[in-house]
């Protein structure tokens, strides 16, 4: 995995902070407010105890604290400021983000043909509110910090400058060993989130498939597999601990060792005229004041730092390289749907192989079911058809032509979770309608623009899908569509009959079903092999696989490609399905 390089992280926090010089000046004046106390802490102990309470003057002493009191107040509304005025630095860097995840998402949309950005801002607007959220972390600590420590060595120095050679050494020192280990710390750090995430994945991918994983009988190599993971998040964790030793020593050598020098030096301050309360004075910057501060940044920076810059290597194109637009090529006259040679695909360099030298011939007009436990490769074997994915070696051909250059409208995927956008039903279900090659749609985005044939077909498509009784529901074609308040069967049926009016010849079900029930399911895939064309169903349950014509098994070690009778006969994975498989229950083949 590629890392942008810090310049291209950092890019856009400086032009966040550098976007509104106000803004700027707004938050150091309010810093200042807040941390009044860090400046006022010592000095109004030392003068309320040697020239108030020590002096026999309770009113002096009270009149210190009373100074110190109104400091705190007077911090108490600077907080408040602060958090405001990092939101106005913050806010605009989050909708930078925003808009950067969107456009980048959008693009690559189209230079792929891909229709996966949507899917992919919402994968993506977890990391802009990481980011947004540590953003902000970053700069409360460090302007903190930078605040405090001038307020303390102004103190210091108003107090009793013979300090600042016990204070100022071990500070700079703690601070010096901190800055060096960041690197490292950061490094570690990023190592230990991308393993605890793939543990989690690994786990997650675990957990839903048990059914499957017992029914393969691969308890062994899925616990090898999660074990693993596990594994890998130790030794990063290991290796993170060791190197977070180095932040408490600095912690111990910047914040406490300065504490101890000031004792141990208490009779030689005394020589020089300081007092009792001058030397309480001191020891409350160190410990209320300059302790803390260095604490927060350490803190701060080892964690948010840590992620904001994992955050921004993901949202700035940590990966993939960006895909460049090829022309796209008409599918030709050919006998054969899809065509994989040779094929293995792996997510990611070191990652096992997901589909390993698949071989499979689909002939034009076939109608096949794939079958297998999750995670097995069956939706990666649909987006490697579809040019989503691009094989790791072998060839995909679809129609005589490499799947990720084929004409999108030579083909169509509908996946499980289906897409409907806001707009007028009709909308929804004809914009795929007119992608053809050959020219204009016949549909226009109103329904007296739409010529009769046209409607003709749309009705048509409805009635095959059942999706008439919720055209009936919303009140016809010119009803606004709002995706929130339909139902996850009521959208796939939505995108079942988008795809059925498609001219696509080659259309791909990935469990785009799993919410219907079964007649509903039975009527849909029925509808689809009447169409016309090669279709290929993920299957969801057992039914979807006997109404195929053929069957590919997928198991993990092999690949079988038969019909029913052939598969309980060559597929103990198929058979063992099929042997615990209730009519009466319409049982599900996938979780």
């Amino acid at each position: 995995m590629s890392t942008p390089d810090g310049h291209v992280v950092t890019r856009p926090l400086r032009r966040a902070l550098g976007r509104d010089p106000y803004q700027l000046v707004r938050l150091a004046g309010w810093s200042v407010a807040e941390t009044a106390p860090s400046l006022v802490i010592g000095l109004a102990i030392a003068r309320a105890i040697d020239d108030g309470f020590g002096a026999g003057r309770p009113a002096t002493g009270f009149a210190w604290l009373a100074l110190l009191g109104g400091a705190w107040l007077l911090a108490a509304v600077g907080a408040r400021q602060v958090v405001m005025a990092v939101a106005s630095i913050v806010e605009p860097f989050r909708e930078e983000l925003l808009a950067h995840v969107v456009d980048d998402a959008l693009r690559h949309s189209v230079t792929s043909g891909r229709g996966s950005g949507a899917a992919a801002v919402a994968r993506s607007n977890l990391q802009v509110e990481l980011a947004r959220d540590a953003f902000a972390s970053v700069i409360t600590v460090v302007r903190s910090f930078a605040f405090t420590v001038v307020s303390v060595v102004l103190g210091l120095a108003t107090l009793v400058p013979e300090v600042l050679a016990l204070v100022l050494p071990p500070f700079v020192a703690g601070l010096v060993v901190f800055l060096l280990s960041l690197r490292a710390l950061a490094r570690r750090q990023r190592d230990f989130i991308l393993a605890d995430e793939r543990t989690a994945e690994a786990l997650a991918t675990m957990v839903g498939g048990l059914r499957d994983i017992t029914a393969c009988r691969a308890e062994e190599r899925v616990a090898d597999d999660v074990g693993l993971r596990v594994a890998e998040q130790a030794r990063a964790a290991r290796s993170l601990a060791r190197v977070t030793a180095l932040r408490t020593l600095s912690l111990a050598v910047g914040g406490w060792l300065p504490v101890l020098l000031v004792l141990a030096g208490t009779p030689w301050l005394v020589g020089e005229g300081a007092g009792t309360g001058v030397i309480l004075g001191a020891l409350a910057y160190v410990t209320q004041s300059l302790a803390p501060a260095l604490g927060n940044l350490v803190e701060g920076l080892g964690i948010n730092g840590v992620r904001l810059r994992v955050a921004l290597g993901r949202l700035l194109r940590d990966g993939d390289p960006p895909v460049r637009a090829r022309g796209r090529l008409a599918a030709r006259d050919t006998n054969e749907a899809a065509e994989l040679r040779g094929v293995t695909f792996a997510y990611g360099p070191h990652a096992e192989p997901v589909i390993d030298g698949l071989d499979l011939v689909v002939p034009e007009g076939d109608h096949i079911a794939v079958v297998g436990p999750s995670g097995i490769g069956k939706s990666t074997l649909a987006a490697l058809l579809t040019g989503v994915l691009a094989p790791d070696s072998g060839r995909v051909l679809v129609r005589g032509v490499p799947a990720d250059r084929l004409d999108p409208a030579d083909r169509v995927l509908i996946p499980q979770e289906a897409y409907v956008f806001r707009g007028s039903l009709l909308e929804n279900l004809t914009y795929l309608a007119g992608t053809s090659p050959a020219g204009a749609s016949p549909f226009d985005t109103s329904l007296a623009d739409a010529s009769r044939e046209s409607m003709d077909s749309v009705d048509g498509a409805v009635a095959a899908v059942g999706l008439t009784d919720l055209v009936a529901r919303l009140g016809g074609y010119s009803a606004e569509i709002h995706p929130g308040l339909l139902s996850p069967a009521e959208r796939q049926l939505v995108a079942l009959a988008r795809a059925y009016l498609a001219p696509a010849r080659l259309v791909i079900l990935d469990e785009a079903t799993c919410h219907l029930d079964p007649v509903a399911e039975a009527r849909a895939e029925e509808a689809f092999a009447r169409r016309g064309g090669t279709l290929l169903v993920i299957a969801h349950r057992l039914t979807s696989a006997l109404r195929a014509r053929r069957i590919l098994v997928m198991d993990g070690t092999s690949v079988r490609l038969g019909t029913h009778e052939e598969m309980l006969a060559t597929s103990p994975l198929y058979a063992d399905l099929a042997g615990q498989w209730d009519p009466s229950g319409a049982q599900e083949l996938v979780p």
